[in-house]
């Protein structure tokens, strides 16, 4: 496969971090940019932490739930001495390194904190990722809360809703 000419990867829901490596593989010698809430990330760009963690949940529902998560943390800074963006071979190589340490399951929901020194971290889900000519760009859109039981039944059923005033039945909220 000609990395050039790769398609863009586009997450329809959770992005997993084996799919994310694998995607980045064929681009190691590119930058590599991620696109945050309408702006582009700082060339200094520093992943501060790399979390491994297993939930187990219940929702308003009643519904239990359990995954696996890698949280990545990255501070958004501006390069000091003049380098360009992390290489996405060094982006793989610093998950590597996590992974001789701690467990990093590939199956894993990938989530990402940015922010700037200066403002709070927010929370993003990997949307995409698009392989150009001189650089591989990983588009992070922000997470929304989410009701899952209402989701769930808005997806099952149209109109269909589990915290609305329609929904005294539910089990919900």
């Amino acid at each position: 496969m000609n990395p050039e000419a790769s398609p863009l990867v586009d997450f329809q829901g959770d992005a997993l971090l084996g799919v994310l490596l694998d995607a980045l593989k064929p681009h190691a010698s590119k930058p590599l940019l991620l696109e945050y809430a309408n702006r582009t990330i700082q060339p200094g760009y520093h992943v501060t932490e790399v979390k491994a963690g297993a939930f187990v949940t219940l929702d308003c529902g009643g519904n239990p739930d359990r995954w696996q998560e890698t949280i990545l943390q990255v501070e958004d800074l501006p390069a000091h001495d003049g380098r360009g963006h992390m290489l996405a071979g060094k982006f793989r190589a610093i998950l590597a390194e996590v992974a001789g340490r701690i467990i990093l399951a590939p199956e894993a929901r990938l989530t990402f904190e940015v922010g700037r020194p200066d403002e709070p971290m927010r929370i993003f889900d990997v949307a995409g990722i698009e392989p150009q000519q001189d650089r591989v760009v990983m588009r992070l859109a922000a997470r929304s809360a989410v009701c899952k039981p209402r989701h769930r039944a808005a997806q099952q059923i149209a109109g269909s809703a589990c915290c609305g005033a329609s929904s005294s039945k539910s089990n919900c909220c």
